[in-house]
């Protein structure tokens, strides 16, 4: 496949009309590429060498459309803040088509795209500050293994964009298999529009849950499988101290993947009830609350789902698989964090006495983990760098203590502990300061730090010596940083 002749498919675009508007993207002036994941140009059969010719680049910018594609901007609603917000859809994205891959099909989607019948107040525009993160951040999650959308480019332009202040224009193409959301869902629930929910139901099981066809009840069974792998995902997002900032329904993906990327963060400064976007005053989606938020989430689905399954008692017990399933995942990501290769009585008393001493002492979450692989099961002989993590030391000791009485329990080798602890103890993590030192450079059109943060991000695990200042305590100049919905 070469670049400029992306071979689409049309596969949302069969829906019938009520579903999407058609209509093109606005062009984007004297676009250029501004970062591009070679990983994810590899996935869709592009070549990655070719995507910077002005052909592709207007391409991935939606000046010009291949020639199979049938752009569309998707219609949905949802709750948020826990407030049901009515209609509201892709305001400033809009899809091109999917594309066959080794891997199922894949959509690509133009974020920035400018406006469609869904922008409500909005402008249509993405700036290339909130692009830079998005793009940075879903290729960093994927290489932490996390279920997440992937992101192709982003392309810039100077075309100025109001936010708070005047800032250049960006589009990040998105891809994933669908971006079909639990508001797409509720929209047609709310909306008392039967057919047109059983449609979607039915697309979306035919197109990526084809074995729940076979199920004696297969709209029970998409919502089991969709809370299931929501559970999962944001165990993942908890072990490795992600916050999504914005876990609206119409921010959840119907694949269990994380979607929209806005004021995100990882945590540092370890503490349960951080909030990473500034526009939450209230706090709903901290830290600490992401597992409850989900669950709300699928109930919010499961609300939309009930005409279709029929019975409460069956959509009650699709929602059941949820906290079994988060605690099950969570307690074997944690395992693995602390290098446990067995399940013993006491476990969990000694990972409440290690998440309340981080709690109390604000330790750097990815640090600790990262560094708590060469603590030795024999004594405390080379602790120090764990020690100077915390404040309160005495309490360090004690846990320390009480973890290698565990390890010994189960005659835990420290050699092999190490090995399997720094492949599931990320070294590196998008810090917001990273990504502040990306943005600013590429706002004077100097992309290199955009490029080597993908390079590094892809390889969280690896120790990359050359990169060694990215594992360091993020500067005190970082902690003005803040993040909103804007972002």
């Amino acid at each position: 496949m070469t670049n400029a002749h992306f071979r689409f498919e049309n596969s949302f675009a069969g829906l019938p009309p009520a579903f999407y508007t058609r209509l093109l993207p606005t062009p984007l002036p004297a676009p250029y590429l501004v970062a591009l994941s070679p990983s994810a140009a590899r996935l869709i059969g592009a070549d990655p060498a070719t995507l910077a010719a002005p052909e592709s680049v207007d391409l991935l910018a939606g000046n010009r459309i291949a020639e199979l594609s049938t752009p569309v901007a998707a219609v949905y609603s949802g709750h948020q803040f826990g407030v049901w917000a009515g209609q509201l859809g892709d305001g400033r994205a809009i899809l091109l088509g999917d594309i066959a891959t080794d891997e199922g099909p894949m959509e690509l989607q133009l974020k920035g795209a400018g406006m469609t019948p869904y922008s409500r107040m909005g402008d249509g525009r993405a700036v290339l500050r909130s692009s830079i993160r998005e793009f940075l951040c879903s290729e960093a999650m994927h290489g932490l293994g996390i279920p997440t959308t992937r992101a192709l480019s982003v392309v810039g332009s100077d075309q100025g964009v109001v936010r708070e202040s005047i800032e250049t224009a960006a589009v990040v193409v998105r891809m994933a298999p669908t971006f079909v959301r639990f508001g797409s869902f509720e929209h047609w629930y709310y909306n008392r529009k039967p057919e047109e929910l059983k449609q979607l139901a039915d697309y979306v099981i035919e197109r990526f849950y084809p074995a729940l066809r076979e199920e004696e009840n297969p709209y029970a069974a998409l919502l089991e499988e969709v809370t299931r792998r929501t559970a999962r995902m944001i165990a993942h997002w908890q072990a490795v101290g992600f916050m999504h900032g914005v876990m609206n329904t119409d921010n959840m993906s119907i694949l269990g993947q994380t979607i929209d990327y806005g004021p995100f963060g990882f945590m540092e400064g370890f503490d349960a009830h951080h909030i990473c976007n500034h526009s939450d005053d209230h706090g709903r989606y901290a830290y600490a609350n992401q597992p409850q938020i989900g669950h709300w989430n699928c109930y919010a689905l499961a609300q939309a789902l009930l005409p279709l399954i029929g019975e409460v008692e069956l959509t009650q017990e699709a929602l059941d698989v949820y906290q079994p399933a988060f605690a099950q995942h969570i307690d074997q990501l944690l395992h693995a964090k602390l290098g446990l290769a067995t399940v013993q009585e006491g476990d969990r008393a000694l990972l409440d006495a290690l998440f309340a001493i981080l709690q109390s002492n604000h330790a750097d979450y990815t640090i600790f983990f990262r560094r708590l692989s060469g603590l030795r099961a024999a004594g405390p002989e080379g602790d120090a760098p764990l020690r100077d993590l915390f404040i309160d030391r005495p309490a360090f000791d004690q846990w320390a203590d009480a973890y290698r009485a565990r390890l010994r329990a189960e005659n835990s080798d420290d050699a092999t502990r190490k090995l399997a602890m720094d492949q599931v103890n990320p070294k590196y993590i998008l810090r917001n300061y990273m990504a502040q030192i990306a943005i600013e450079k590429a706002q004077n059109k100097d992309f290199s730090e955009v490029e080597r943060l993908l390079a590094l991000l892809a390889r969280p695990f690896d120790e990359q010596p050359e990169h060694e200042h990215y594992a360091a305590f993020p500067p005190d100049w970082s902690t003005q940083l803040s993040v909103s919905c804007s972002s």
